[in-house]
Formats: structure tokens, sequence, C-alpha cells
């Protein structure tokens, strides 16, 4: 099932609008038509969604940021009038509820669990082993036929095999994880199918969990089971749902960023140009401005209002859904002038790709050590990368969460 936009600002629905999330506009890198019009004309607006629910849609970047801070609206997904992304999700919220679906105090307890293990500068001492593996992979493809699928050969490995190192999950055991993950960032997947792969992945990390008490190594769930699951603090299967969030976001984003922004440098071949012989800071920038850019989660940041309300000139009542288009919100021109071109030299660190506000990603310094070792790199050591393939022809990921492509075509 899929969400539908209501045309009506007040939320009585009447004729049918595109679907939401819908596809993308005059280009797939930009926002669908629709999106755009309410940044401009109706900014805080109700929109119908799959569950036939009107939540408000909010599409100004200021009030993004806004609503994203307040300490009156929840993140809770169990709360009354939570406006969930699919049937899929809503099915299983319960049963793997994370710490980014909870608010202060929990969220903040289990978040502080993790902080050390996402640190900056911890981040930054896996560079290294991070620019080996980019270049292992870079070797492997080279090596191999061409066409090359960009996605199977380079994105997907990459992230994956980092965030196995990092949670201390067997690298082999990737079929599984991936197989799971397509479901669980699938938006036309069934509540049972939803149910089935959540049920599926975390008796999997609950085993692991289990061994790592026993056997433990230098990673992050040996830690959280010998300092948390044996200590009674947390359970094998609290563990577990930390752990398949950090999993499945720590490596469908990432695999989703490096092969939509190779799409969108090849076909911005003077922005590529910069960016294959940029240094350092340049391409520090260029990764934010992709960010912006792209914005790869296209269902929005949900919320629902604990109390009744005043944001931009909206009343909004208790109990009501609030949803947060971020990806709209990096096209807003009061915060990015001339938001529709990608400039690799814009400073644009103050997007809202990651959220904002105390929920915002966790894992943002991992993700952007990963992508500016891969925009790098890549395009220096394959300098006449191209696509296999028509923009026209790719498979962009409409029906998933996490907006990306499912292959990229590539030759050299």
């Amino acid at each position: 099932m899929t969400e539908v936009l209501s045309s009506s600002s007040q939320g009585v629905p009447d004729a049918r609008e595109p679907e939401y999330p819908m596809s993308r506009g005059r280009c797939p890198f930009d926002p669908p038509p629709e999106l755009e019009r309410r940044l401009h004309d109706e900014p805080v607006s109700r929109v119908r969604i799959w569950d036939g629910s009107e939540p408000w849609l909010f599409t100004r970047y200021e009030d993004v940021r806004a609503l994203l801070r307040d300490s009156r609206v929840s993140a809770d997904t169990d709360l009354p009038g939570y406006p969930p992304q699919s049937p899929g999700v809503a099915a299983r919220r319960k049963r793997a509820k994370a710490f980014i679906s909870m608010d202060d105090p929990e969220h903040a307890s289990q978040r502080r669990m993790l902080t050390a293990d996402f640190m900056v500068k911890k981040m930054e001492r896996l560079r290294p082993r991070i620019q080996k593996i980019v270049d292992e992979l870079i070797d492997d493809m080279l090596a191999g036929p061409k066409p090359a699928d960009l996605v199977q050969a380079f994105a997907l490995p990459l992230p994956s095999l980092v965030i196995c190192e990092l949670l201390g999950v067997p690298y082999e055991d990737r079929a599984l994880f991936h197989r799971l993950s397509k479901v669980l960032v699938s938006q036309e997947a069934t509540p049972q199918q939803s149910l089935d792969a959540v049920e599926e992945l975390l008796a999997y990390l609950s085993r692991l969990v289990e061994q790592k008490l026993t056997d433990p190594g230098d990673d992050v769930l040996s830690r959280l089971a010998t300092e948390q699951v044996a200590t009674g603090t947390m359970t094998a299967d609290d563990v577990a749902a930390m752990g398949q969030l950090l999993l499945v976001a720590g490596h469908e984003t990432t695999a989703n960023m490096i092969a939509l922004g190779t799409v969108a440098l090849l076909e911005h071949p003077e922005q590529l140009d910069l960016v294959r012989d940029g240094d350092a800071p340049l391409i520090a920038n260029a990764v934010e401005e992709l960010l912006r850019y792209l914005t790869i989660v296209h269902t929005g940041r949900r919320r629902v209002a604990l109390e009744d309300m005043e944001v931009a000139g909206r009343r909004i009542r208790k109990g009501e859904g609030l949803i947060a288009a971020s990806d709209v919100a990096n096209r807003d021109a009061e915060a990015f002038p001339d938001p529709d071109k990608l400039d690799v030299t814009r400073k644009a660190r103050h997007h809202v790709a990651f959220g904002y506000g105390v929920h915002q990603c966790l894992g943002q310094p991992l993700a952007r050590v990963e992508l500016q070792v891969v925009y790098s790199t890549l395009y220096r050591r394959i300098p006449t990368l191209k696509l296999a393939a028509p923009l026209t022809e790719l498979g962009f990921k409409n029906d998933m969460l996490v907006y990306g492509v499912h292959s990229l075509p590539v030759t050299w």
C-alpha cells in the first residue's frame, strides 16, 4: 500500500493526488512537483496517508528543524496518532522498538550506551581500514567483467563490511541480513512479511549476543552483552533490537548514498571533475552537498503531538500525527540559495539529511568518513567511469523507505 496526498490543507478528503511518497519530479534527484508546491504555497498542510489518517506535513526548512527539536512532540511509535510509514512498519514497530522510536529519558539512556562507539574521533581512526576496503573492492571490480553492477560490486559490500566489523556480526552471514533488510525497508512488504523478517533477524542477533556473553570480541555487540546483558540491565532481545537498527541502517543508507551519489555526479560532469581532483576539504564539502541534494529518506521524520500547539500559524491538536519532510526542507531556498543546483563547493553542513535535534542519526560520523573515502577514491582510481545504461532505464527505489537505485550498471 502507498500513501496518497490530500489536496485539502484542512484535512478534508477530496480528489486523490499523486502517491506519497511519490516518484521524483523533473529528474530522479528532485522532490515531486506537488511537494515543491507545498513548500512554497502550503508549508504546513494536511496529507492523507495509507491508513486513512491525516497527519500534518511540514516542508519548510525552519519549520522542520523547529518541529524536530520541539519537546511537545514525540517519536514514540506506540502513541495513538503516530503516522507509520507503511503497513509493514506499523506491524513490526512494537516487536522491535529501538531507541529512535522512544522519547527521553529512555531514548537518552539507550543512546548513551552507543555514543562512544560512534564518536567522530573513533570513526576517524577507522579511516585507514575503510580506505583499504575501498581499494580492495575497486581492485576486484577492475579485475572483473564489464559492465559491472556498482551496487553489488562496491556500494553494498563496503558499508556492510564496515558495520559488520564494528558490531561484531560475521560478514559471511551478509546474505541473510541483506535479504531481511530488503523486506524491512520495503514500503510494499505486507505486515506478515515484515513481522517474519524482523523475527528472523532478531532471533539471529539474539543468538549472536548470547554467544558473545561467553566468547566476547572487540565489538559493539560484545560490549553490550558483557556490560548490559550480563549485569541484567538489558536482555539479549533488547540488545538484538539495537543491533537490528544499527545493522540495517548502517549499510542500507550508506550503500544508497554511494550509488545514488555516483549517478548524480556522472550526470553533472563539471561537479564530478571537482570531486575527482578535490582536496580533503572539498571532498568533505561535496559529501554534505550530496547528502543535502539527494536526502535519501523520502518518507519524512515521523512524530505525534503531545499537546495542543501552534506551529507556523497552524493549530495542531494533541494526538495528531506530524511528518517533517527533510528532503523538501533541504530544497528550501531560504536555507540553500538556488537549491535545485548541485554545487559541491556549497557550504551545506546545516542540512537535515541526518534529521535534527536529539534523535538525529547516531551513525552520521561513520557515514561521513565512508562517503569521504569513497568520493575521494572511486572517481580518481577509475577516471573514465560512466553509466552503462541510460538514466531513464535505471530502477530507482520509489518502493523503499530509503531512496537509491536497485542496481547501477557502469563501465570504464
